[in-house]
């Protein structure tokens, strides 16, 4: 094929352009493809993690329901160690956890739900278990541990959950005034079409609010 000398000369530049360059735009285009294949690689990673994960979760739920306590234990255990990952990881920690304390074990409860706080992705999730640990904690009557994991940040969507928590622990502790100032609190922050609402107007007006 024939060439007029203005193509040539173009195509001189751009081997002489290829001769310095070539070898950082392949490398540049070997990693662009790498990278993603690694992307689409992790997605379907973590894809299959989830639906294993998922299908233990199911596994779980259906013991509970059977009231098989140990088979849900079972399945729960193997959710939290090889799909600790996934969304389903502190569901299942939860799960447990509430088995553990409708059985009075206390202390497996608490470690569930340690667990769940230690791992989950999900801050509200985190705040459910943070409650339900306190709640053990006044059961316990160990009001000190339970006023610690109440403290701190919390999502908006469980604050009045949390004052009203605080109200109980502090009747625990006698301290009544502190108690009325959290239920005031709890009441002031909760849907006034919630339910729940009563409970801690009942509690307020016991302590004289």
């Amino acid at each position: 094929m024939a060439y007029n000398l203005e193509e040539q000369e173009t195509i001189d530049k751009f081997k002489t352009w290829w001769d310095e360059y070539g070898n950082t735009v392949l490398g540049a285009l070997i990693l662009f493809f790498a990278g993603v294949a690694g992307i689409q690689g992790w997605r379907w990673y973590q894809n299959s993690q989830a639906e294993q994960a998922a299908q233990l979760y199911a596994e779980v739920e259906k013991a509970l329901t059977a009231r098989d306590v140990q088979k849900a234990k079972a399945a729960a255990t193997q959710v939290m160690e090889k799909f600790s990952g996934t969304a389903y990881a502190p569901r299942a920690a939860l799960a447990v956890a509430r088995t553990d304390y409708e059985a009075g074990d206390m202390a497996g409860a608490k470690a569930q739900l340690r667990w769940t706080i230690d791992n989950t992705k999900e801050d509200e999730l985190r705040d459910v278990a943070r409650l339900r640990l306190a709640g053990v904690f006044l059961d316990e009557k160990n009001y000190e541990e339970a006023m610690k994991t109440l403290e701190g940040a919390h999502t908006a969507y469980y604050a009045a959950l949390f004052s009203d928590l605080k109200g109980d622990v502090l009747v625990g502790q006698g301290k009544t005034a502190e108690a009325k100032g959290a239920y005031q609190a709890a009441l002031e922050k909760i849907d006034p079409g919630s339910p729940y609402r009563g409970f801690i107007e009942l509690k307020l007006e016991s302590l004289g609010g």
